[in-house]
C-alpha cells in the first residue's frame, strides 16, 4: 500500500526532479516507510511506500525487471501472490524478493495484459517500457484504489490522490458544476471518471491506460457485467460461507499487525467472528466509535457482545467538538466535498487504529452485494410487480412494513416507477434549495436518473451500485485510512465473492423483509443472534443532526450561509437555506444531511478554488 505518481511529456522536455519529488512529499503520508524515484528523460515516476509485505529494502520502489527493461510503480496488494509466485516458478522465474512488487512485474512480462486476469487484490499500476518507452496502467476491477491524471497538449500527470496533481497545477483548477449539481441533488460522486475538478480525471475501475508515442488510449479490461452472465450463483449459504472466509483468509496475509474496524453490524461482526471461529484470532484488535446511550451512530450494545471474546477492543468518541477541530484538516485531506459526516466518523477510528496496527479488514462492500441499504427494497418491489409476482409483492411488503415499521420501502419503489425526468423533477424539488439558473444549466446533463436510478430488477440495481455508486465509499476509506498511514482491506469485494453473490437469486438476497439473506443464513451459530437478527442500517452514523443545533456549530453554519462567498457561487438560495437551518434548529425537520454538504461544499471552494 502506497503513494504513485508520474510525468509524461509530450513536448520532449526533460522532467524536473523537483516536480516528481513535490508529488510524492504531497503523499508522504501514503508511505512513510521509504520512497523512490526514476527519471528517463521526458518520463518520471515517483512512490512511496507504507510497507506491508516484506519490510526489507528489498521492496524498495520503483521496481526494475530482471533483464532492466520494465520499471513497476504499484500501489495496493495482491493477496493471492503466494500462489501466481509458485506458478510462475514453474515456467522458470526467479525471484529475488518476497513482494507481491515483483510477482506483478514478472506475471505481466509472461501473460502482458492478461496479468490482470489473474490478479486478487486491489491495485493501481504503471509499468514502463524502457526498450519501446511504451507505458501499460491498470485499475483494480472496483476501484479500491485510486489513480488521478490530468492530460493537456503537453503532459500526461497522473496519481493516487488529487493534491500532488494541484501542486504541479500552475494556473486556478476550475470546479466541474455537473459534479457539484449530482451532489447537491443526488449525494452522489465518483459515478463517472469526472472529479470535482475540470482539469482533473481518474482512471475509471477495471480499465487499462496506454500510452505509446505520445498517444494515450483508455480501455475497459473488466466487466462485471459479463462476469456475472457467465457464473453460477450461490446454492446455499454454506458455499457462501466458504468462500467469504477463504477471502479474510487472503487478506490475513501481511507482515505486520492486522485489526478489524468494528462497528456493530452484520457485516464488521461477520468478519471479527470468522477471524475468530475459522482463524482462532483471539488476540484481533479491534476499532469502533462511540456516541452517547440512546444518541444515533451509538453502536454500544452491539459492540459490546464481542468483550467476552476479545482483549483488545479499542473506543474513539467522535463528537461535535472534534469535528470543529478536525474540520479544515478533514477538508485538506478529501479534496473532494463528501455527502455527510459518515466518512468523518470512519476518519476518526482510522485515527484510533493507526495507533496499534498497520493494516485494518472492513466491511465494505457487503451493502452494494447484498442490497444492505434500504431503498434496495423499492428495486425488489419493482421487480416483483414487473414480473406480475403480486403474491410474493404482498408477502414481502407485509413482511417489510412489520420489520422496519417505515414506509421508505414504499415511497423508493413508488419513485423506483417514475420516469428519469420525473425522477429528476422529484429529487430537486425534494431539495426546495439549489438556484434555478444552475438547475436549467445542468439537470439534462446527469445520467444517474437515466443510468443509475432505472434498474428494473434488484439484480440490476446491484450491478448499477457497483458501476455507479460504490466507489465514492471506497475512495473515502483510501483517504482516511491512508491520512494515518494505514491500510484498509475489504474481503466482501473479492472478486470471487462479488461475482458469484451478483449472480445468486434476488429471492436469497432480500427475503421475508431482511436485506442479507444470504449473509445472515451462513452466518447461524457463527455471530451473536442480536447482531445477526438485527434489521437496522447505520454503519458509520453520527448524531450530526445534534451537532449542528450547538452553539459553535450555529455560528459556522450562519457565517458560511450569509457570506459574500457563499452568495456569489449562485448555488444555494441563502435565504432558502436559512429558513430551512432554522427549522432544523427547532427541531421541526433534520436536513443535517443537506446542512454538511453546504458547509463542506463552501470550505472546499475557499481552500482548492479562492
Amino acid at each position: 500500500m502506497c503513494g504513485i505518481c508520474g510525468i509524461v511529456n509530450f513536448n520532449q522536455e526533460p522532467v524536473k526532479t523537483d516536480s516528481i519529488h513535490t508529488m510524492m512529499q504531497t503523499m508522504k503520508h501514503r508511505g512513510p516507510d521509504d520512497e523512490g524515484s526514476f527519471f528517463d528523460d521526458t518520463i518520471g515516476l515517483g512512490f512511496v511506500r507504507l510497507s506491508i509485505i516484506d519490510l526489507s529494502p528489498a521492496g524498495h520502489q520503483p521496481m526494475c525487471s530482471f533483464d532492466k527493461r520494465y520499471v513497476v510503480v504499484f500501489n495496493g496488494e495482491i493477496y493471492n501472490y503466494i500462489e501466481i509466485k509458485e506458478e510462475l516458478k514453474n515456467k522458470g522465474y526467479k525471484f529475488n524478493t518476497n513482494t507481491d512488487t515483483e510477482v506483478l512485474l514478472n506475471s505481466f512480462i509472461e501473460w502482458g495484459e492478461d496479468c490482470l486476469n489473474h490478479f486478487n487484490g486491489m491495485f493501481s499500476f504503471i509499468i514502463y517500457n524502457q526498450l519501446n518507452r511504451s507505458i501499460f496502467g491498470a485499475r483494480d476491477r472496483f476501484g479500491i484504489k485510486p489513480f488521478y491524471y490530468i492530460i493537456n497538449g503537453e503532459q500526461f500527470i497522473f496519481a493516487s490522490e488529487i493534491p500532488p496533481l494541484l501542486s504541479l497545477y500552475i494556473s486556478k483548477p476550475t470546479p466541474d458544476d455537473q459534479a457539484i449539481f449530482d451532489f447537491l441533488v443526488f449525494n452522489r460522486t465518483d459515478q463517472s471518471e469526472s472529479t470535482f475538478f475540470s482539469e482533473i480525471k481518474k482512471l475509471q475501475h477495471g480499465h487499462t491506460i496506454k500510452i505509446s508515442n505520445n498517444k494515450v488510449l483508455i480501455e475497459k479490461w473488466y466487466d462485471l457485467r459479463d462476469h456475472v452472465k457467465k457464473t453460477d450463483g450461490f446454492s446455499d449459504p454454506a458455499e457462501y460461507y466458504s468462500l467469504f472466509s477463504d477471502a479474510i483468509r487472503l487478506r490475513l496475509r501481511s507482515d505486520v499487525p492486522v485489526g478489524v474496524c468494528l462497528s456493530g453490524g452484520l457485516d464488521s461482526s461477520s468478519i471479527v467472528s470468522i477471524l475468530l471461529q475459522d482463524y482462532n484470532k483471539t488476540d484481533l484488535s479491534t476499532f469502533s466509535a462511540i456516541y452517547k446511550e440512546g444518541q444515533y451512530g451509538d453502536e454500544s450494545k452491539f459492540i459490546a457482545e464481542y468483550e467476552p471474546l476479545l482483549k483488545d477492543m479499542h473506543y474513539i468518541f467522535p463528537d461535535a467538538e472534534s469535528l470543529m477541530a478536525d474540520l479544515t484538516g478533514f477538508v485538506k485531506l478529501h479534496a473532494e466535498p463528501i455527502a455527510g459526516t459518515g466518512p468523518y466518523a470512519q476518519f476518526k477510528v482510522m485515527e484510533l487504529a493507526s495507533q496499534h496496527v498497520v493494516v485494518t479488514i472492513d466491511g465494505q462492500g457487503a451493502d452494494e452485494t447484498l442490497a444492505g441499504y434500504y431503498d434496495f427494497f423499492g428495486y425488489y418491489f419493482k421487480e416483483l410487480f414487473l414480473h406480475f409476482r403480486i403474491g410474493k409483492l404482498f408477502n414481502e411488503v407485509s413482511f417489510y412494513l412489520f420489520k422496519h415499521r417505515s414506509a421508505f420501502g414504499l415511497i423508493s419503489f413508488l419513485y423506483f416507477l417514475l420516469s428519469p425526468k420525473l425522477k429528476m423533477k422529484a429529487r430537486i424539488n425534494e431539495k426546495g434549495y439549489i438556484s434555478e439558473e444552475f438547475i436549467k444549466k445542468h439537470n439534462t446533463k446527469s445520467i444517474i436518473t437515466s443510468d443509475f436510478l432505472c434498474s428494473k430488477t434488484l439484480n440490476e440495481a446491484l450491478l448499477d451500485h457497483f458501476e455507479y455508486k460504490l466507489e465514492h465509499l471506497l475512495k473515502w476509506e483510501d483517504r482516511n485510512s491512508m491520512w494515518f498511514s494505514l491500510e484498509a482491506r475489504v474481503p466482501f469485494l473479492d472478486y470471487r465473492l462479488v461475482e458469484k453473490t451478483l449472480a445468486t437469486s434476488s429471492d436469497l438476497i432480500i427475503k421475508n423483509g431482511s436485506t442479507k439473506y444470504l449473509l445472515r443464513e451462513a452466518m447461524k451459530n457463527i455471530i451473536p443472534e442480536k447482531i445477526r437478527n438485527r434489521q437496522d442500517k447505520i454503519g458509520f452514523g453520527t448524531p450530526q443532526d445534534e451537532w449542528f443545533r450547538e452553539g459553535q456549530w450555529q455560528i459556522l453554519i450562519t457565517g458560511i450561509i450569509n457570506s459574500d462567498s457563499f452568495k456569489s457561487r449562485d448555488l444555494i438560495v441563502p435565504s432558502k437555506a436559512i429558513n430551512l437551518y432554522k427549522q432544523h434548529l427547532e427541531g421541526k425537520i433534520n436536513i443535517s444531511k443537506e446542512i454538511w454538504k453546504w458547509i463542506h461544499l463552501e470550505l472546499w471552494f475557499r481552500e482548492f478554488i479562492d
